[in-house]
């Protein structure tokens, strides 16, 4: 049987070590002996030992990108579903690596101040598409889009951190059933009413005629605009 890649023996390496001694007393010549390399080949793969740690967020965020950039504005709302979906998946795909990574950044602050860094990336890559969807250059679009990439990203997080304690038996279904509720909470451009303006009508069936109904039609409506 083939070794694996030199990329994952380093990694494997990393976090058995990590484990073992603690990460700030692991140093990059500790993790290419127990790989059984050498420190330029580890070099090669990581510029440093903390990227041993992390995904690959540049290669994550170009992604990213290239599928928001192929939709319209009619499927900008599902084209960054399906953005998030690709993130949730390159962690569902690392499987127990994910997992070690986050027990790793739970314990260590300079980790999770990176990790918060780079979710921050994340959220100004959504924030520019959406502001951009929106089409609007006020003050009001911009906060909307603001909060909407905040709201995107932390669904994706919930999910991601349920699936990473073991709570989450299919993270995909609701990492999508997350993004809906996040969507509905914002109208499309063109479509937010005015403050206390115009009139909502509910329609339903029922067998009385109309002529029954509007008496109590009308004074529901009064009643309401009293």
């Amino acid at each position: 049987m083939s070794k694996p890649p030199a990329r994952a023996r380093l990694a494997d390496a990393a976090f058995s070590l990590f484990d073992e001694r603690g990460y700030e007393q692991t140093t990059v010549d500790d993790i290419a002996e127990r790989a059984g390399l050498g420190r330029t080949t580890f070099f090669r793969h990581y510029p440093s030992k903390e990227d041993v740690i992390f995904p690959d967020h540049d290669r994550l965020l170009e992604l990213i990108g290239d599928r928001l950039k192929t939709s319209s504005h009619s499927t900008a709302l599902v084209a960054v579903s399906d953005a998030v979906r690709l993130v949730l998946l390159h962690y569902l795909d690392e499987g127990d690596l994910a997992r070690r990574r986050y027990a790793l950044t739970s314990k260590v602050a300079a980790l999770r101040d990176r990790e918060i860094a780079s979710v921050a990336r994340y959220q100004r890559l959504f924030r520019e598409f959406i502001a951009d969807w929106m089409g609007d250059a006020t003050e009001s679009a911009s906060l909307r889009a603001e909060l909407m990439a905040a709201a995107v990203v932390a669904a994706h997080n919930h999910v991601l951190r349920r699936w990473l304690r073991g709570e989450s038996s299919d993270p995909v279904a609701e990492v999508d059933e997350a993004m809906r509720e996040v969507l509905a909470l914002f109208p499309t451009p063109g479509s937010v009413p005015e403050p206390g303006g115009g009139t909502t009508v509910v329609a339903f069936r029922t067998d009385q005629d109309l002529d029954v109904l509007l008496p109590s039609l009308r004074r529901l409506v009064e009643g309401g605009t009293g």
